[in-house]
């Protein structure tokens, strides 16, 4: 097999089966931070071997055999001490003496379980929200440290201290690679959904940089979404999440103009909206309410998104409904950029000087000190009262308030407007 072509198979494999891997391998060690190492090693084996004999039937077997043998040459290097890796290292010696049944059974036994314990553990609470992110795009989105600090726009040394010192941190906590139950799964499942939803949002609406969206990671922050819903098919807030997530990725591609100019959602064209997603969005919202979970934290964002895209032109829009389910959602989660979504929502469904009566409570608020949205939205509402001067002070504001080089030309392109 010519080097070339071995190379772009052993990635496309590597982007398929890491996270099984990974997560099979964290099963027997009880380590993330050594999974990955031994992964990494089989991986490097690979690119030596495949290029010469071509890629074996089954690769992930493949790698996962060669990984558990390192991890055998590990153990006995070590000498470890304690008991508990004594016994890993026996039961994976065990393990060798039937290989060929043992490869299939090592990537498909209990793969569910390894899965959604490595999602747990890589976005554990004792992590800060960097850390979850950072460590969860590596160890189930299997994206490299470059692209990781690409997508962020960060130094690629920042992203690896943050892998580095996650996995320090998970080791040095005792961190239990396992599925959480009863009370504490409901609390850890938040932060789950939190960093899914945060490398969503990060595609969605970059924070900076030169690119209004970054697709690629919308496309991650699904794939994990739709992992998470089949493992826990009975949890409707994580449908809730996949929901939200699919009808929000159906307008990427009506967000950038012919010049990767940002636009905005009523001035986008919605033939151009992936009704497939659509669809695939308002099944989840089904599955959600079916479940009785519509008045979740997800859900009821959802929802939102769904009024959107029901409708076929923005005069269609139900925006009263869309005002009552942010009324929802504030009582369940009190939150500055809630009301901020409010006041846009109650603007349109009642007249400017309706939003504007909620943006001006929010102004001396320091949780939006500095976020570039709320003088954007006070400039629009203000403009659309004739209150111009006002208006482009605002507008002006939230332009050298914004990271974003998109955002900034559509903020000063209102601004020559007015």
């Amino acid at each position: 097999m010519p080097p070339n072509k071995a190379a772009e198979a052993i990635d496309a494999v590597w982007r398929i089966e890491s996270a099984r891997l990974i997560a099979g391998l964290a099963r027997l060690v009880g380590d993330v931070g050594i999974a990955e190492d031994l992964a990494q090693d089989a991986l490097v084996i690979a690119l030596e071997q495949w290029p010469k004999t071509g890629v074996p039937e089954n690769p992930g077997a493949w790698l996962m055999a060669t990984a558990k043998h390192r991890a055998i040459d590990l153990l006995r290097r070590r000498k470890m001490q304690d008991q508990k890796h004594a016994h890993v290292a026996r039961e994976l010696e065990a393990r060798q003496v039937s290989p060929e049944p043992d490869l299939a059974a090592a990537i498909d036994d209990d793969v569910g379980d390894d899965l959604l314990s490595l999602i747990f553990t890589a976005c554990h609470p004792v992590l800060s929200t960097e850390a979850r992110v950072a460590l969860t795009l590596r160890l189930l989105g299997g994206l490299t440290t470059e692209e990781i600090a690409r997508a962020f726009l960060v130094p690629k040394a920042t992203i690896q201290q943050r892998i580095v010192r996650a996995k320090r941190t998970l080791a040095a906590a005792h961190v239990p690679f396992e599925v959480p139950r009863g009370p504490e799964l409901t609390a850890r499942l938040g932060s789950v959904l939190e960093v899914i939803y945060l490398i969503f949002n990060e595609g969605y609406s970059a924070t900076a940089g030169e690119d209004w969206v970054r697709p690629a990671l919308c496309e991650d922050a699904l794939r994990l979404g739709r992992i998470l819903a089949e493992l826990a098919p009975t949890e409707p807030e994580v449908h809730g999440l996949v929901a939200l997530m699919e009808i929000q990725a159906s307008r990427i591609r009506a967000r950038v103009g012919p010049q990767g100019e940002a636009i905005l959602l009523l001035q986008q064209d919605r033939g151009r909206w992936d009704h497939l997603l659509i669809g695939r969005g308002l099944a989840a919202l089904e599955r959600v309410e079916a479940l009785g979970g519509a008045y979740g934290i997800y859900a009821l964002q959802a929802a939102v998104a769904a009024c959107h895209a029901r409708a076929h032109t923005p005069d269609e829009t139900d925006w009263t409904r869309i005002v009552a389910l942010y009324d929802a959602l504030g009582q369940l989660l009190p939150s500055p950029v809630v009301e901020l979504n409010r006041a846009v929502a109650l603007g349109m469904a009642f007249g400017p000087a309706a939003g504007l009566e909620v943006i001006d409570t929010l102004r001396a608020d320091p949780a939006l000190e500095g976020y570039h949205l709320l003088p954007s939205v006070r400039g629009d509402l203000l403009a659309k009262l004739g209150r111009f001067e006002e208006a482009r002070a605002e507008l002006q504001r939230a332009a050298a308030l914004t990271q974003n080089v998109r955002e900034r030309d559509l903020l000063l392109k209102r601004l020559e407007a007015l």
